[in-house]
């Protein structure tokens, strides 16, 4: 897909919490028999788990400025005084390839930074291999922690 018209990265609002559960939804289905049903309710989240993460983390969203749609997602926030996670990356499968996740992780790495951290983690599961392979591009290697994410292995990303 072309990319025609820039992409608005903005901070997402309580009106768009419908649109960022679609968006993790779709864009996880193609992994959903990869995933214990546990931990795809929590990858994908509900009408409940999102409001927590809507007030523990901060969401940011890729919209098109044409019709509106959201297509991306990523959420983010400061675990220690010296450490910010990334959670919940996500690009609609059609918008996939137009550099919307580099856009999302900019903007996420950025209020990381802004906030002092001095190193930036995410989990991920081994279905992932694309997503794997755009977070190794960016910097992120496994540290080596391997932790139990519903019954599946879940590793730990780091980028200093």
């Amino acid at each position: 897909m072309t990319v025609k018209t820039p992409f608005i990265i903005r901070q997402a609002v309580a009106a768009d919490v419908t649109a960022v559960l679609n968006c993790l939804a779709e864009a996880f289905a193609p992994y959903r028999d990869n995933y214990t049903a546990e931990a795809f309710l929590d990858t994908v989240l509900s009408a409940e788990t999102i409001n927590h993460r809507m007030k523990s983390m901060r969401i940011f969203v890729a919209e098109d400025p044409t019709s509106g749609v959201i297509v991306g997602t990523v959420a983010c926030n400061l675990v220690s005084s010296e450490e910010g996670h990334l959670r919940g990356m996500a690009v609609l499968s059609s918008f996939q390839g137009a550099g919307i996740a580099q856009q999302l992780l900019e903007r996420a790495e950025a209020e990381l930074v802004a906030q002092k951290c001095t190193r930036i983690t995410l989990d991920t599961t081994e279905p992932l291999q694309r997503a794997i392979g755009f977070y190794r591009k960016n910097g992120f290697r496994p540290s080596g922690r391997v932790t139990d994410f519903f019954g599946m292995p879940l590793y730990e990303y780091v980028k200093p």
